[in-house]
């Protein structure tokens, strides 16, 4: 009889992940004997749960806040995605060690792709934010050959370290030179928690930007954020931040259940009606 495949996120807390929904989702499509489960851990718990994936029978699994660098710290290989980006969400073991991936950037990169097709050909790109995403979103910017990423942050210490860790290419700037750096930018992308829920100002004024823009945001409860809204009324291409969590869990379900899934609609509707519940 053949083993049950186990895969599990971990976080601390964990209850709002919407995780075990998507490969629950895609265990039941493909008809895949595994279990994707959802476990609180700890700081100080982490690194006894990482040694012990194997004797717990674990395939490997995802880690999201607050355990993307102590994972990353723990692993003992990581991928160039993982190394650039200094975090780490994936997790899998290969003869007893274990490896780390970050599938953020892919993510992001995946859900533009299908959302808007030919982004990547935007000369200019402005990333709001210097978080800790921010460094994801810069790496797949890169990555697409976008040769003028422009990180904006209110401190600006913050954008400036980021800046030198990708070099070239990438330049720090403060909010108030938006107004020039918005004109030329194809694609606009806000890596900051203004406008989740709903609620609070808008990282930057569309009515700035250019008539071929494309803006994006990661937040996506609410779906359309404000920012996202008031860049639909001044005729912007929109793609919400949805697609990113979706696409990024790709490349961790083929690791651990042998089967590469498909981002549907099906899947889609499954994860946004799961939102409007508000569970």
């Amino acid at each position: 009889m053949a083993e049950t495949l186990k895969a599990f996120v971990c976080g601390h807390p964990i209850a709002h992940s919407r995780s075990p929904k998507i490969h629950g989702h895609w265990l039941r499509q493909y008809g895949i004997d595994g279990s994707y489960e959802a476990v609180d851990v700890s700081p100080a718990d982490l690194p006894d749960f990482l040694k012990s994936l194997g004797k717990q029978g674990l395939r490997g699994g995802n880690v999201t806040i607050p355990h993307k660098e102590a994972a990353f710290a723990a692993a003992d290989h990581r991928d160039d995605a993982a190394e650039q980006i200094g975090a780490v969400n994936t997790l899998w073991l290969e003869e007893g060690r274990l490896f780390a991936s970050n599938t953020d950037a892919y993510g992001f990169a995946a859900n533009l792709d299908d959302r808007a097709p030919g982004w990547a050909s935007a000369s200019a790109a402005v990333v709001l934010g210097a978080g800790g995403s921010s460094r994801a979103i810069v790496h797949a910017l890169r990555s697409r050959g976008i040769g003028d990423v422009r990180v904006v942050n209110r401190t600006l210490s913050r954008a400036t370290e980021l800046a030198r860790h990708f070099g070239g290419g990438v330049s720090a700037h403060e909010p108030k030179a938006l107004p020039e750096l918005l004109g030329d930018a194809g694609l606009i992308v806000n890596t900051t928690s203004l406008g989740m829920k709903g609620v609070g100002e808008l990282p930057a004024d569309p009515e700035l930007m250019r008539d071929s823009a494309i803006v994006t945001d990661l937040v996506y409860v609410p779906l359309m954020t404000p920012f996202l809204a008031a860049a639909e009324r001044r005729g912007l291409k929109t793609v919400d931040g949805l697609g990113m969590l979706l696409h990024q869990a790709v490349p961790g379900f083929e690791r651990w259940f042998g089967r590469r899934p498909e981002v549907t609609a099906e899947l889609r509707a499954t994860i946004v009606a799961d939102l409007d519940a508000g569970r």
